[in-house]
């Protein structure tokens, strides 16, 4: 069961790309408890507003955005402090899986993927960077455990994974004068729509339990609970950290095998 901690964000403002669905929707709600006002963002208004309706009214934005497009991200974090007047956390949760080794990966899917997954992170924390200077903010980008290693399968994901976690430490070093902290948690198998086939297969299932020493998928809030203590003044001493959310995976001796 989730604990929160009431008011731990009251009077802030946390934009959550990848608002609609998953690790990005429960982020989102688990600010909006904590007392935040929360801007969500995504290309579907209608799972937004499902989100939104499940929130406080006066706390709440729905902002339809593709991320991978630079006006987008801008567009975004302007209508965040035009609605709310600061913005004191980015978390970047929009993304995209997909399957394929090298050979197997069109050009055209690489730079979707890069594009989802690289790109949105990219353009909304160069946005967000001038508000989260003035509140000595942080951003909390959402990687994978394909951000601390390679795996079967999944070229592009891993490739843009990695590249999160590098840019994170990068947006880290780099905003850290300015009392900027950036992280990224690298959530293991976790029972969003981006893993509904692997959950679907009782075959690929076993083989995870091999890898996972807690032998089960997180849930969203769990993920959520871990970006919403890196966003909390009580990791106010953490900054350019990956943080694995995966049941023990990445402590094991190797990494996921139900691709291969």
């Amino acid at each position: 069961m989730t604990t929160t901690t009431t008011g731990r964000f009251d009077g802030q403002v946390v934009i959550v790309t990848g608002g609609g669905s998953g690790i990005g929707a429960a982020t989102a709600e688990r600010f909006a408890a904590e007392g935040a006002s929360v801007v969500i963002s995504g290309r579907r208004r209608e799972r937004l507003e499902e989100v939104a309706a499940r929130l406080p009214a006066d706390r709440v934005l729905v902002h339809v955005a593709d991320v991978s497009r630079r006006e987008d991200c801008e567009a975004l974090v302007a209508a965040a402090v035009r609605r709310f007047g600061r913005l004191d956390t980015l978390v970047n949760a929009a993304g995209m899986n997909l399957v394929g080794s090298v050979p197997q990966t069109s050009e055209e899917d690489w730079r979707a993927c890069f594009g989802a997954d690289v790109d949105s992170v990219f353009f909304t924390t160069r946005a967000a960077l001038p508000h989260l200077a003035e509140t000595k903010g942080s951003v909390v980008n959402v990687g994978s455990v394909s951000s601390l290693g390679g795996g079967w399968s999944h070229a592009a994901y891993n490739a843009a994974k990695g590249a999160v976690a590098n840019l994170t430490r990068s947006v880290a070093c780099d905003a850290g004068r300015d009392g900027v902290r950036a992280n990224v948690v690298c959530p293991g198998l976790t029972v969003t729509d981006m893993v509904e086939e692997i959950m679907a297969d009782d075959a690929l299932l076993d083989r995870a339990w091999d890898r996972i020493p807690l032998r089960r998928a997180g849930q969203p809030e769990e993920v959520a609970s871990a970006i919403a203590f890196l966003a909390s003044d009580e990791a106010a001493w953490i900054t350019g950290v990956a943080l694995p959310v995966d049941g023990g995976q990445t402590c094991t001796d190797g990494g996921p095998e139900w691709g291969k």
